[in-house]
């Protein structure tokens, strides 16, 4: 079946069972990547993300159903997609004891490189992702973002055509991840399409161009990021008060105005609320114009009134119906 281009996809799953015990982690998932795209799986903790990733990349066996990875199955003809594909897991998997030169170099050697090529693409690597100054030091030595960019590097030694980033930047500070999320936007420029499970919604949005959000081991959404905002609702109404004891009026006021749940959200004096165009084609603007006009009628006092498109953290919370999961997913 033909990419959203017209050429084949990176992958196409269908109907994906994988079961541990009693325990059904994925529940007939299905996936289609289109090729040369940063595809993001969301879900919350234990949703099958990492359990999709894991089949993808031939490292468990399906119970049921069909997957291909660039046409090969990944059953039938596992050879031949290890050969187009590399995975980075959640865990540095580089050998803390050896410098960041020696472990690119002997990934390198075990590839199949001689000697001196295998110097050469771990000098290139190094330099690329900013680690020539640390090239002599022992990975031990490394802070978190560091690891983690020697860990990208061994994983794009020998350019795949499909890189699984599992969890990529988890732990690291808000710089190490704008440096990764940089690596990841260089490696697709050079043509390698990359499936991304991340725990940090922010970072699906910047860097995905479609998104699946997996729960209970099936795919509950697909689409861009801009589709699967649009598709809970035109907006959302964030307001803050300066009085905490007209939250309930206000709440009211806003559910009235706005043909709209309200919810109170943060702190005391909080509320928000998802708003959808009318029946009578009244825009999200119109109708929040008119609650702020309300509440001002009313003698409630807003501090801060804001109207905008939803974020991923309010896609996840109406689509899973529980908040967006920080935590690490579970092993399984």
């Amino acid at each position: 079946m033909p990419g959203h281009d017209g050429s084949e996809p990176a992958i196409e799953a269908t109907g994906l069972v994988k079961t541990f015990g009693d325990t059904r982690a994925l529940d007939g998932l299905d996936l289609r990547v289109p090729a040369g795209s940063v595809y993001g799986l969301l879900g919350p903790n234990g949703a099958g993300k990492t359990t999709a990733v894991r089949v993808l990349a031939t490292l468990l066996r399906p119970d049921g159903g069909q997957a291909r990875v660039f046409g090969h199955d990944v059953v039938h003809r596992a050879d031949a997609v290890r050969s187009r594909v590399s995975l980075t897991g959640q865990y540095a998997s580089v050998d803390e004891d050896l410098t960041g030169h020696e472990n690119l170099v002997l990934l390198g050697r075990l590839l199949g490189y001689s000697k001196p090529v295998a110097r050469e693409r771990s000098a290139q690597l190094l330099a690329a992702f900013g680690l020539t100054d640390a090239a002599d030091r022992q990975v031990k030595k490394y802070s978190g973002g560091m690891r983690r960019r020697v860990d990208i590097a061994a994983s794009i030694l020998n350019t795949p055509d499909l890189l699984f980033l599992d969890e990529p930047t988890t732990g690291l500070d808000p710089r190490s991840r704008s440096q990764v999320w940089e690596i990841i936007r260089a490696v697709v420029a050079h043509g390698t399409t990359v499936l991304l499970t991340t725990q940090y919604l922010d970072e699906a949005d910047r860097l995905a161009n479609r998104i699946a959000v997996v729960d209970h081991g099936r795919v509950i959404a697909e689409g861009t990021p801009g589709e699967l905002k649009a598709s809970i609702g035109a907006g959302m109404v964030h307001v803050r008060l300066r009085d905490p004891g007209q939250r309930e009026d206000a709440a009211n006021i806003l559910a009235k105005t706005l043909d709209a749940a309200v919810e109170p959200s943060g702190d005391a004096v909080s509320l928000t609320a998802r708003v959808t165009d009318s029946a009578d084609d009244t825009g999200a603007s119109v109708q929040a114009s008119r609650a702020l006009l309300a509440l001002a009628d009313a003698g409630i006092v807003v501090d801060d009134f804001s109207l905008g498109q939803p974020s991923l953290d309010e896609v996840f919370l109406a689509l899973t119906d529980k908040p967006a999961d920080r935590d690490l997913e579970a092993a399984s």
